[in-house]
Order: structure tokens, then C-alpha cells, then sequence
């Protein structure tokens, strides 16, 4: 298609069919059978059902931000990630589910909050949305309480110092990498000017 040229309205793949190969209280798996624009059929075409999540952005009063390292399974590694998790229903908005999820898995709250941005975290093969919150001032208020199935420890880093460490895979989470950036933007932590080549 050329770049010039107009998207087409709705979806330009027709779902000729579809069965569904596991649903339990994580995860929804189902098979489409698709056929393209140009008449190319696809199947199976691998669809994951998720919740929405949310990610934190939690920045302390005296310019920490907090984090939380632990051991995910499926990579094998402590991974450095910002707190946050799957958006329960009971959730009214994803500010109450970060509130829950930042208490929970580190302690911390109080400070002022407000949502940044919602986006998919892989829009190929998934159906579910990564709201990213940002919460300033915050302080310790209880100690954490992590799930069962949580094993973490809780870091304040310097935000300059993690930004400094970023390109060399000091966060284990990519989502978290640009839920960071922004984060820190929106707070006033971090000043992006973007200068076009050859200005």
C-alpha cells in the first residue's frame, strides 16, 4: 500500500472462524481463521484474551522512584520493573487499581495521582490495554503485602542514575521502559526536546 494512500475504514482482515483453546482466571486463548484484503488465509491466527494492567510511575517526595525487583518464571531472572499488575474488576478505575497494586507490592502511598495513557502492549496478538499511572509525593504506609505467588524486593533508585543504565537492559520489563519515560516527562522530571536532523 502505498504511504500516501487512505487506510481503509474497519477491519480490512474478514474472521472466518474461531474456537477458543483455553480459558481459565488468567489467561484466554483462542484460534481465528482469517482471511486478508488480497484473499490470504490465515489459521490459526493466535489470540490472547487478557485483563487490562496497569504500571505505576511512583516518584517519593524527596526524588526517588520506587521500584520493585522480581523473579519472573518464564524469563529466569530478577527483573527491575516499575509495581503494577492485572486491573481486577472490582477495580473502578486504573488509578484504584495502581493505589492497590502499589500498596500491595511495596507499602508505599499517599501523593497525588493521575493516569497518563492507556495503549495495548502487543496489539499482534493481544486484546487487553497497559494504562500507565503517575503518582507523586508518595511515602511509606504500611509494610508489603505480595501475593502468594510474588517473590519481591522493594528499590528507591535516582531517577538519573536508572535512566543512565537503561540502554544496557537494567529494566527487565520493555513496557515499563516507556511507562518510565513518560512518567518522569509528566512529572517534570525529565526534559525532552527533539531537534530534527539537520537543524
Amino acid at each position: 500500500m502505498p504511504d500516501d494512500a487512505p487506510l481503509p475504514e474497519g477491519s480490512p482482515w474478514t474472521t472466518l472462524g474461531s474456537r477458543t483453546l483455553l480459558d481459565d482466571r488468567w489467561i484466554r486463548l483462542r484460534a481465528d481463521h482469517l482471511r486478508t484484503a488480497t484473499g490470504h488465509e490465515i489459521s490459526p491466527w493466535y489470540v490472547l484474551d487478557y485483563p487490562d494492567w496497569c504500571a505505576v510511575v511512583p516518584l517519593t517526595a524527596d526524588g526517588q522512584v520506587v521500584m520493585v525487583r522480581q523473579w519472573r518464571h518464564a524469563a529466569q531472572c530478577w527483573s527491575l520493573e516499575l509495581p503494577g499488575g492485572v486491573m481486577d474488576a472490582t477495580d473502578a478505575d486504573p488509578i484504584a487499581a495502581g493505589k492497590r497494586e502499589l500498596l500491595e507490592e511495596t507499602g508505599f502511598g499517599g501523593g497525588e495521582w493521575r493516569w497518563l495513557f492507556a495503549g495495548p502492549p502487543n496489539p499482534a496478538i493481544q486484546t487487553n490495554r497497559l494504562h500507565v499511572v503517575l503518582a507523586t509525593g508518595l511515602h511509606a504506609v504500611a509494610a508489603p503485602i505480595p501475593e502468594p505467588g510474588e517473590t519481591i524486593r522493594v528499590e528507591l533508585h535516582d531517577p538519573a542514575s536508572l535512566l543512565a543504565v537503561l540502554p544496557r537492559g537494567a529494566m527487565g520489563q520493555a513496557m515499563h521502559v516507556g511507562a518510565l519515560i513518560l512518567g518522569l516527562q509528566a512529572a517534570g522530571w525529565l526534559r525532552c526536546e527533539v531537534t530534527p536532523p539537520g537543524s
